[in-house]
């Protein structure tokens, strides 16, 4: 683009993520805006070492971006700067985090070992690592979790993704017409016991963590002829709860640490039915806390702890605080859980191989750009 060719040359072109041009226009933009962004964000854009905390030159070099034109970056918790030319002039910004490491502060998940996962369009597993960095050879993310002031410790995470959660009932109701509702849905899954053997792998666009493969495709299998649309129903919301156990069996064999439960936000959590199904299939007990909005309230605390800030100490025990939480205890055998969980793992590989005429584009650990198998 020309126009930010000529920007460039002549030191008028700035380039972040999102959270940079907020602040950016928050505190006066082209008069006397600040450009910064904060560890979490800048962890995300392939741009940062983790160690340093610094923008990586080998990596920009790599990507021809210009470390001149990157922003600032900060911690999760200190004053930014003040808002300018509105109406709330002089209020401090004071916390800036990325979706889901807020989300891990707004379930409180700050020792080693807690972990939160975010169910969404896909669904999102964040483990907290302490000041350890896990290197993990099992295809998760290592991530900056958080860090709160500039002199306190980097805190990191493991990272899992799911790429479909509740894209897939969305497929079922819009796709395939078998409810008008979310709700239907979880009402027809409820009408059926089990899956009766039928299997969905929601790999829409291949899989994501752990196994990392743009050749895999959605598949459906087990079906008979009493298998029925309850049946499939109930197969695609096992299927977000067998996503999630691949995650925490790669985050287990990592870190040693196994979970005794899961702390759980997002749109399909309102749905009991799928909770009491999580927990059994996890064989944990999961936690769904009473305030849902988990990442506006991380980052609003990460804000009210800041330096200059104090208005609360983040890591206090006050029980006038405390977020009531619904708990659902596993209720299912550990020989039932593990005979499903075999032949989920049976039916994830046979959606591998869909695509092997195309070249994957995934740049993940284990993989070749041009590969479709994991090296």
């Amino acid at each position: 683009v020309e126009g930010v060719k000529d920007a460039i040359r002549n030191d008028r072109c700035l380039f972040g993520t999102v959270d940079s041009w907020l602040i950016w226009n928050l505190t006066g933009g082209k008069t006397g805006g600040i450009h910064i962004t904060d560890v979490t964000n800048a962890s995300r854009t392939m741009l940062m070492n983790i160690n340093t905390l610094n923008w990586d030159p080998y990596l920009c070099k790599y990507f021809n971006v210009d470390i001149k034109l990157l922003p600032n970056i900060k911690t999760s918790s200190e004053i930014y700067g003040y808002v300018s030319g509105t109406q709330i002039d002089g209020v401090p910004i004071s916390s800036c985090m990325g979706d889901q490491q807020a989300a891990l502060v707004g379930h409180k998940c700050f020792q080693p070992g807690q972990a939160k996962c975010t169910f969404g369009t896909g669904c999102f597993l964040l483990f907290n690592t302490g000041e350890k960095q896990v290197n993990t050879s099992q295809s998760l993310l290592t991530t900056v979790a958080y860090k709160f002031g500039p002199s306190s410790p980097t805190i990191y995470a493991l990272e899992g993704s799911a790429g479909i959660a509740g894209a897939a009932m969305r497929w079922l109701r819009d796709n395939l017409g078998l409810a008008s509702t979310y709700e239907e849905l979880s009402q027809l899954a409820a009408t059926v016991k089990d899956s009766q053997g039928v299997y969905f792998v929601p790999a829409f666009s291949g899989l994501l963590a752990p196994h990392w493969r743009a050749d895999a495709r959605g598949i459906i299998c087990g079906l008979t002829e009493q298998s029925t649309k309850a049946h499939i129903a109930k197969a695609s919301f096992e299927a977000t709860a067998f996503q999630v156990k691949d995650l925490l069996e790669a985050m287990n064999q990592e870190c040693g640490l196994p979970l005794s439960s899961l702390l759980v936000g997002g749109g399909m959590t309102a749905d009991s039915n799928f909770m009491q199904l999580l927990s059994d299939i996890l064989g944990i007990n999961t936690l769904k806390p009473s305030m849902s909005e988990s990442t506006a309230l991380g980052v609003a605390m990460a804000a009210g702890a800041a330096e200059g800030i104090k208005v609360w100490d983040i890591y206090a025990e006050d029980t006038s605080s405390t977020i009531h939480c619904d708990e659902f205890k596993t209720t299912s055998s550990s020989i039932e859980r593990e005979k499903k969980y075999l032949k989920w793992k049976q039916a994830v590989q046979r959606s591998f191989g869909w695509e092997t005429h195309r070249k994957s584009t995934t740049l993940q650990n284990g993989l070749d750009s041009d590969a479709t198998v994991p090296r």
